[in-house]
């Protein structure tokens, strides 16, 4: 990419997901620069979502993000990823609904308080990752491409990645474990600040309920994107591991950080093998 604009974009969503540095390799050059900046889309929704604590704030950004896909088909798009997208013919893959239901469902997500268990979690986040999911697949695979892998996987992907966060989410509204998890372990928000027996068995639970989640929605039905397919191997690695360490939020977080590797490498080449042959 040659955009300054656009490739400032880029470098957030890879800073955020670095395991994507290895899986660039393996796309498609001539497809590449239009799902780079799918993914970097998605990544702005994610952060007008979850990183912007004031509510007002966050909800103009969703509104004008709203207001700019819903005229994008027509005017190409003001904002530099926006016309990158509608500049490639697999925007037309892709229903105006599902364009927009990303961010209407992020609109929805504020009021949200701590989820009161892990399958309220799930539910909790579905909304809003399973229809980034969707617009995904349809624009990698074609409008009756089944997303019902992708949805989950991004599910657990975020719920993976706010665990990661913990410590920064004693700070908001919603924790980044559920209600019963932090009762069953007698953990409140100071107990969650810093390292302790009763917080690293709580992570360790999470981490075993999410490993759990994450070997059943590899049996569901449906392909996945170059992208979400490596993002999904490395979690489910990266869950699986950090779960066995001493401080297993410590070794999730840093194994999240620097994801690279062969392990990492293979599973780029997996990850484009099955989506070329959705694909086809």
């Amino acid at each position: 990419m040659n955009d300054v604009a656009l490739q400032s974009f880029v470098n957030k969503w890879l800073t955020a997901r670095p395991a994507m540095r290895v899986a660039l390799a393996f796309v498609d050059p001539a497809e590449r620069d239009a799902h780079v900046a799918l993914a970097a889309f998605e990544q702005e929704l994610i952060e007008a979502a979850y990183g912007i604590s004031e509510t007002h704030v966050a909800q103009t950004k969703l509104n004008w993000w709203a207001e700019e896909l819903a005229g994008a088909a027509a005017s190409g798009g003001r904002h530099p990823l926006v016309r990158a997208l509608f500049a490639s013919e697999r925007a037309n893959r892709v229903q105006a609904q599902q364009w927009l239901a990303p961010v209407l469902a992020a609109q929805g997500h504020f009021d949200q308080a701590t989820p009161s268990d892990f399958d309220a979690q799930l539910a909790q986040a579905e909304p809003f990752h399973g229809a980034l999911a969707e617009l995904e697949t349809a624009w990698w695979f074609g409008a009756g491409a089944d997303a019902s892998r992708a949805a989950r996987m991004a599910t657990l992907g975020h719920v993976l990645a706010m665990t990661a966060q913990l410590e920064r989410s004693v700070d908001g509204e919603r924790l980044a474990l559920p209600m019963a998890r932090l009762a069953r372990h007698d953990l409140n928000r100071e107990g969650l600040k810093s390292d302790n027996p009763a917080r690293r068995e709580a992570v360790r639970a999470q981490l075993t309920d999410l490993r759990g989640a994450y070997r059943k929605a590899w049996a569901q039905p449906g392909p996945l994107s170059v992208f979400r397919g490596l993002q999904a191997r490395v979690d489910t690695r990266v869950a699986g591991k950090a779960r066995g360490q001493a401080d297993p939020l410590a070794a999730l977080s840093e194994r999240l950080a620097q994801p690279g590797g062969p392990a990492t490498a293979f599973a780029a080449w997996s990850a484009t093998r099955q989506a070329r042959a959705a694909q086809r």
